[in-house]
């Protein structure tokens, strides 16, 4: 059976796996990314991460033949490049991942951004196992997105697609203010994001006079025990959230919607919520929809940045494909 290593590199921490042909882990560990400190930095951690899997492979007899990574930013897979990043890593913008990566570790490598990556892995091994199309939706800092057909992430044409994020959302306009609507990440407004995010949720909260909170969490725990503030900017996150489902579910009629990231998991109220939302949205044949949690966690990336490892044919060390 064959082992490859999956890699999952955030702005925050890279995570990184040894991963057989059936998906299981077994060796598994994780480093701070250094992202302040530029792309050179980054993937040296990254190398040294591989390195050790690599040796603990090694000591159980186990041979490694190719490393698969999961990226921030939009990542042209065909040929390993960061396209464009927010500036979550210093610099991240035009680097050479699979082709650095592979001068540093003598592995062949692929590359893919970390939300299809967590796609992947939900589509191969967790909560879309066997459907033919799943479309994945995390939600969490930020809001992303995946659609999986046979098992292949749909790119698009430039890498782009998937930030579901970043399309038009009623729910962020608001009277006043934030009429042309609220100031999104990505240098627009009006976007899911900027209102279905958690610091989307903790914004309007404070914006709606909440004060006892110092974060998301707060805000749900709040809400939880009837806090009216709360509960509306719970309940307006999640609705936009869901909405955005709904609508991207019409368009692409999956098998199934899988939804992640940290609001996914933060209790009842917010999944409620979100769940009403997008079936207020659903089409008549699209009643029936699953719309389900991920069931993963954070081994989601890395399976998945390992599956694509795992589509590489064979080949000796140190030559790249």
């Amino acid at each position: 059976m064959r082992h490859v290593i999956g890699l999952d590199l955030g702005g925050t921490k890279t995570s990184g796996g040894v991963v057989d042909g059936e998906g299981r882990i077994l060796f598994s560990s994780t480093v701070a990314t250094p992202a302040q400190a530029g792309p050179d930095a980054v993937l040296s951690a990254a190398a040294d991460l591989t390195a050790s899997l690599r040796a603990d492979a090694r000591d159980s007899g186990l041979t490694v033949d190719a490393l698969g990574i999961g990226a921030a930013g939009v990542i042209d897979s065909g040929r390993g490049v960061v396209v464009s990043a927010t500036d979550a890593i210093r610099g991240w913008g035009g680097t050479r991942l699979t082709a650095e990566l592979t001068r540093r570790t003598g592995l062949p490598a692929t590359a893919i951004n970390d939300v299809h990556a967590h796609a992947l892995g939900e589509s191969w091994l967790g909560a879309g196992a066997g459907m033919p199309s799943v479309l994945f939706i995390g939600v969490g800092t930020g809001v992303g997105g995946s659609y999986v057909l046979n098992g292949e992430c749909l790119e698009g044409a430039s890498f782009t697609a998937g930030h579901v994020g970043h399309i038009a959302s009623p729910f962020a306009y608001e009277t006043g203010t934030f009429e042309s609507g609220l100031p999104c990440s990505c240098g627009g407004a009006g976007h899911v994001e900027a209102v279905a995010s958690g610091p989307g949720i903790f914004s309007l909260f404070t914006r709606l006079g909440g004060v006892q909170a110092e974060d998301t969490r707060g805000v749900y725990r709040l809400a939880a025990e009837g806090h009216p503030v709360a509960a509306e900017a719970l309940r307006r996150g999640a609705a936009a959230a869901g909405s955005a489902v709904g609508g991207l579910a019409n368009v692409l009629d999956p098998h199934a919607v899988i939804v992640g990231g940290g609001l996914a998991f933060s209790g009842p109220l917010w999944w409620n919520a979100m769940e009403q939302a997008a079936r207020n949205e659903l089409l008549r044949p699209l009643a029936g929809l699953p719309i389900v949690p991920a069931q993963l966690g954070e081994t989601a990336a890395i399976r998945g940045a390992a599956r694509r490892a795992l589509a590489l044919n064979p080949v000796s060390e140190g030559q790249h494909v």
